[in-house]
């Protein structure tokens, strides 16, 4: 941990050094008089608007009506020509003073290459629903990891970050929820091979792309259900001279918004008012006891160079951060290594790349990074006590879940260390013109030590005379291995034009682990260093546990693309895929994928036509699969149960855990996709839209069964069936392009519509339509939704409060919608109160060019949901005077009388979510570097992250988890979320 900190006070004293070498190296440069005309190449008239810039200098002009120019060059600067829909061209001056240029109209956009399961595809040939994100379009600024680039980008795709935990993930959702059981994370693939959001720096992606229907998925099979996003990493290709860019920054974190409880002096007046609180003197701030303003900082060195034969790229990114609650902090180091070599005049070529991380932080938790638990104390802290006692002490106070949050902070002590080695290497052989033979090979090594200790001061030890009390230690272990071998074949003849590709995966994975726990040790000194201290040990009463479990993946697959005079458009693909996890009677499944396109804008009749440049209809067809979560549901699996006497021996005996299930196999998702691309002025309008369908059929889930002649009362199987339907619509425009001002923008829509189709067969079957799951916690200790045949997931259910009487009781409507109190309520008068999950997402990015400044802005929000705030419900109650409480709990509900009954759930406490974000605006400028040797450009930038949130959500954040069965519900305990500001430098060398 030390060389961490010393790492980070030297990577951000760097940061503020190169800043002031920038700024010591601009000068001054001159010109002389060029002039020209510039006319389209297709129709020989003048271009107006056109920008004409010096390379690598503030200094430009644009063309007029008739298409002249003139600006100020020496002859050994080069002119460039650029204006949307054309292609971009760079001139040397030379000697000349009159330059005239033919600008040749261009589908840069349409010409983009697209990357697609195993290969690249130009973007005018996609037949398939594929979102794809460049670099230069990526979120700036202080990312936690690769899904918050792409925020708001791909429409349909959601990505959440519901939690300012330093060590959180972004979560990331496409087209709703399919399963009830099994994960909705998309599949993850970083240049091919599997990993996740965290794998690789933010700073070392160039582009990700996003699969998401099933004819283009398909071709991953059991994989590909929550679709697959594509990350290809940077990497040295061609001629390249050695260079080093450097991009650092630093960071400042406030609270997004704070919850609003009492104060000391809040006490002091509500008890004059008669309200029994506890005044013990003092006035403390609980929350700022436990947080902090947090500063962290990044530093990525990328280095690059090579030639035809041999290039090399070498990333190096250090993160220091710290969490806006105290202790809480993320330390990573990568490396990433790319490595290409050609040989036998490019026939051959190896590629080898090696990524190597290392990850620490403090764990409050055992097991897990912080316990929010800790945030939970503050909150309801009394602000007239005292953190400490005289003598230095903590002080404590008796009571139902009630702890001094500070002595909690620093009464434990853990870490939790991450090594991960990811070796790949490819071998391309290109024997002749147009085949392809490449073979991959993986190996990911994971692995995880954590620690975790109380000592003295933690308040269950001290206030139970329990003295250093508990400690534990574990690791964890993963290795994943990947064999892939692809063929595949490009030929063109006359106006066909195909690709046939066939290939064979082998992957197999081994996690293991272990875990200890010990308590009553005789001193702080050894932590978690020395477990066999503790005498829970010698007692019979310590616990000890371990574990090993494998699976494998074989699969193999094949795809045809097909165009015809590049307008009629087919990809077909079909992958058999074999699964360790499925039963015996279902080792093996189908998943076939095919999609069409039409280029409208191919046609004779569209040509000539000077507003539409670009239009395709696609569909699609595809089935993809998710298999079960455990490596052994089919299996039948066996635990030690208790110990009875046998001839005057105690043993203990075993117990079946789960049902053997031959016919366990994949939740298949069957998916049809409708959809248009298009294409406007050159393709300064551009975008898509898609609409969906996707049926999941074979959904898992746990069902009762007798015992016997079952083994055990549950059996997972493949039963229910879901619907998820949706329009998604992108579009990207230029409203402003000229030499003064450049000015992209991109809006994104999606909505979904789900519903559970059934859930119960002959065979396996709940004893109703519905099952109930979230959960609010103690003590008020009720179910918050209902999941039922015929309604979407997400559905709130419980008691609709409508008013309140005399008394300060809840008035609810009955089932017969009669006005009751809810002293005579039950179960029966409970019903559907709205719904957790966004029916409609909205995303507005726009980015600028003014001469050397650039900004960025990206909005988004979601609407049509509702949020069960948690802290309302059980902090907006003046009767618990034991606790603190919001300072809106002595307001009077419906304008009428203030609440005076126990803490219920009841529709009260459900608010709008609707939001909009302003999220990320990031303002930089770009210093003009001539005749320096080593500095080629730099700029430096300020940026903001979740900057302003328009919403009469009361809580935090109306950003709240909506995954899951209990979408919306935003716990008390949850990690605030946080405001982010970041200066930060980008230089290269």
């Amino acid at each position: 941990m030390g060389s961490f900190v010393t790492l980070g006070k030297k990577c951000s004293s760097l940061f503020f050094v190169l800043l002031l070498l920038l700024l010591a190296h601009l000068n001054v440069y001159s010109q002389n008089r060029v002039q020209g005309r510039v006319v389209a190449s297709d129709t020989h008239n003048p271009l107006s608007g056109v920008t004409v810039l010096i390379a690598g200098k503030n200094i430009g002009t644009i063309t007029d009506a008739n298409g002249r120019y003139a600006i100020n060059a020496q002859p050994g600067d080069s002119l460039i020509f650029r204006f949307v829909g054309y292609a971009e061209q760079r001139i040397s001056v030379g000697n000349r003073s009159t330059i005239n240029i033919e600008l040749t109209p261009s589908s840069s956009v349409l010409n983009e290459l697209v990357v697609i399961g195993y290969g690249t595809q130009r973007r005018e040939d996609v037949t398939g629903a594929v979102g794809s994100v460049k670099s230069k379009d990526f979120l700036k600024g202080s990312v936690r990891d690769i899904g918050q680039l792409i925020t708001g980008k791909v429409a349909g795709l959601t990505v959440e970050e519901p939690s300012g935990d330093p060590t959180a993930s972004s979560v990331i959702s496409l087209r709703g929820i399919s399963t009830l059981m099994s994960s909705t994370a998309p599949l993850v693939l970083i240049d091919g091979i599997p990993g996740d959001l965290n794998t690789v720096a933010p700073e070392d992606v160039a582009s990700i792309d996003v699969l998401k229907d099933g004819s283009a998925a398909a071709i991953y099979g059991t994989r590909a259900t929550n679709g697959v996003i594509l990350i290809t990493t940077k990497q040295g290709q061609g001629v390249k001279e050695p260079t080093l860019e450097y991009d650092g920054y630093v960071s400042l974190q406030t609270i997004a918004r704070r919850p609003q409880f009492l104060t000391a002096d809040d006490y002091r007046r509500l008890i004059k008012e008669g309200i029994p609180f506890q005044d013990y003197g003092t006035s403390t701030d609980w929350f700022k006891a436990i947080s902090r303003n947090p500063i962290s900082h990044t530093h990525n060195f990328l280095f690059q160079g090579g030639d035809h034969q041999t290039n090399y790229t070498i990333d190096i990114n250090y993160r220091n951060w710290e969490g806006l609650l105290k202790r809480s902090n993320d330390h990573q180091l990568r490396g990433n290594i790319d490595l290409n070599q050609n040989m036998l005049n490019n026939k051959l070529q190896f590629h080898f790349n090696g990524i190597f991380t290392k990850r620490e932080y403090w764990t409050g938790g055992d097991g897990y990074s912080f316990d929010t638990y800790i945030y939970r104390q503050a909150l309801i802290r009394n602000p007239t006590d005292s953190i400490y006692h005289a003598d230095g002490t903590y002080v404590t106070r008796d009571g139902y879940f009630y702890d001094n949050p500070v002595a909690l902070l620093w009464g434990v002590d853990g870490m939790n260390k991450e090594r991960e080695i990811r070796l790949n290497g490819t071998v391309l052989y290109k024997p002749i013109n147009g085949l392809n033979l490449k073979l991959l090979l993986s190996d990911n090594n994971w692995t995880q030590v954590r620690g975790y200790a109380t000592n003295k001061n933690y308040p269950a030890n001290a206030r139970n005379g329990w003295g250093n009390s508990y400690a534990s230690r574990g690791t964890s272990a993963t290795e994943d291995r990947l064999l892939e071998f692809t063929t595949d074949y490009t030929h063109q003849f006359g106006k066909h034009n195909f690709t046939l590709l066939g290939g064979y995966s082998y992957q197999d994975a081994t996690d293991e682990g272990y875990w200890m726990q010990n308590w009553y040790f005789p001193t702080d000194i050894y932590g978690y260093n020395n477990m066999g201290a503790g005498s829970a040990l010698t007692q019979g009463s310590a616990v000890m546990s371990s574990g090993k479990s494998a699976w494998k993946l074989i699969g193999f697959f094949g795809r045809l693309n097909y165009s015809y005079a590049d307008k009629y458009l087919l990809m077909a693909s079909l992958r058999r895929e074999g699964s360790s996890k499925f039963g015996s009677n279902y080792r093996w499944g189908m998943f076939p994928g095919i999609s069409v396109g039409w280029r409208i804008s191919q046609e004779p009749f569209l040509q000539s036509n000077h507003v539409i440049s670009d239009l395709k209809i696609r569909a699609g067809y595809g089935i993809t699969g998710t298999a079960p979560s455990d490596d052994y549901d089919a299996l039948t699996t066996i635990n030690y149960g208790d110990w009875f006497l046998y001839n005057g021996q105690w043993i203990q005996g075993l117990s079946p855990t789960r049902n053997p299930n031959p016919n366990l196999r994949w939740e298949q998702k069957e998916e049809y996709n409708i959809g248009l691309d298009f294409g406007l002025f050159h393709e300064r309008i551009n975008g898509s839209i898609d609409v969906y369908r996707r049926d999941t059929k074979d959904m898992l889930y746990n069902y009762p069964v007798p015992v016997p002649p079952y083994l055990y009362g549950s059996i997972l199987a493949n039963v229910g069936r879901m619907r998820n339907e949706g329009i998604e619509l992108l579009v990207n425009f230029t409203p402003v392009h000229n030499q003064i001002l450049q000015w992209n923008s991109s809006l994104t829509f999606s909505t979904n519509r789900n519903k559970l189709v059934s859930i119960n067969n002959s065979q396996f079957k709940l004893n109703q339509d519905y099952f109930n799951t979230g959960y609010t916690g103690e003590p008020i200790q009720t179910y918050t939704h209902r999941v039922e045949v015929g309604k979407p997931i997400g559905e709130f259910y419980g008691w609709e409060s409508v008013d309140i009487d005399s008394t300060g009781a809840w008035i609810i409507l009955s089932k017969d919608n009669k006005r009751i109190s809810i002293r005579n309520a039950s179960e029966d008068d409970k019903r559907y109160l709205g719904n957790g999950i966004p029916k409609y997402h909205l995303s507005w990015n726009n980015s600028f060019q003014y001469k050397n400044f650039d900004l960025s802005i990206n909005m988004h929000g979601a609407f049509g949901f509702q949020i069960l705030d948690f802290i309302r419900m059980f902090y907006e109650d003046p009767r618990n005077t034991q606790y603190n409480m919001l300072k809106s709990a002595f307001d009077k509900v419906y304008g009428k009388y203030r609440l005076n009954y126990d803490l219920a759930y009841v529709s009260y406490y459900l608010e709008n979510g609707n939001f909009w974000k302003i999220d990320n605006v990031t303002l930089g400028y770009s210093f003009q570097i001539h005749n320096h040797n080593n500095l080629k450009s730099a700029r430096i930038y300020v940026s903001t992250l979740n900057l302003w949130t328009i919403t009469r959500y009361k809580g935090i954040d109306p950003e709240v988890y909506w995954g899951g069965l209990a979408p919306g519900d935003d716990n008390r305990d949850k990690y605030p979320t946080t405001r982010t500001f970041t200066l930060g430098l980008n230089l290269n060398f």
